[in-house]
């Protein structure tokens, strides 16, 4: 069964501003390096991306057409927001561009989306918790992992956008060096978010791909004198 999630792809709409199109072509290109290749198994299956819905199934009686639409009525009552100066920083193991800097309007967008999508989602399955490891989890995540099938939301979401999968403690220096000459040209830049994406996991294990980009399109009203 298919599993679809929510994402912020700077880049992924063609009219995007060019620095959030170089900064996901510079994530591809960190992507298809062979000398970490090992490294972003994880990460490269679930593409270029900042979760806002996590990966779910389909509640029963959703369609794919009634997701997409719900995705552009979404947009249509949004402004493009700002990631701060992405820096390349780690985050429980792995290696991710963070804001550099006040993120309320990311976190604001990710909370919405995470309520809106919800009517979408099926609920999860005894496996599926269990990969969640709620033993690991506080008492906090584990009830957001019940109420909305990811301890990684609300007050516990942090803005992020993969690199790598979880790096051993004795190839950190060499990573992090090769990470901080990678995105050397990009990082510390702003990059505007400028619409949600829709992603499909077409079967268990698939690699993620975009199905759909959903642009923000609200504009400031104009004030009257």
């Amino acid at each position: 069964m298919s599993r679809y999630a929510v994402y912020a792809v700077p880049g992924a709409d063609e009219a995007d501003p060019s620095a959030a199109v170089r900064l996901r072509q510079a994530a591809h290109a960190w992507y298809a390096r062979e000398d970490v290749r090992d490294l972003t198994v994880n990460a490269r299956r679930y593409g270029f991306h900042a979760t806002l819905k996590a990966p779910f199934r389909l509640a029963e009686g959703r369609t794919e057409a009634e997701l997409r639409q719900a995705a552009d009525e979404f947009a249509a009552s949004r402004r493009p927001v700002a990631i701060p100066g992405p820096q390349v920083a780690a985050i429980d193991g792995f290696r991710a561009l963070l804001p550099d800097g006040e993120a309320s309007d990311l976190d604001s967008l990710a909370a919405d989306a995470v309520r809106r999508f919800e009517e979408f989602r099926a609920p999860l399955g005894v496996a599926e918790i269990r990969r969640r490891h709620p033993e690991q989890l506080n008492q906090r995540q584990r009830n957001l992992l019940e109420r909305w099938g990811y301890p990684y939301v609300l007050e516990e979401f942090r803005f992020h956008l993969t690199l790598t999968d979880n790096i051993p403690t004795e190839r950190a220096p060499e990573i992090d060096a090769a990470l901080g000459e990678h995105f050397a040209d990009v990082a510390g830049i702003d990059v505007p978010v400028t619409a949600i994406v829709i992603s499909i996991e077409q079967e268990p294990g698939a690699a993620f791909r975009l199905l759909s980009v959903h642009p923000f399109t609200c504009r400031p009203s104009l004030e009257t004198a």
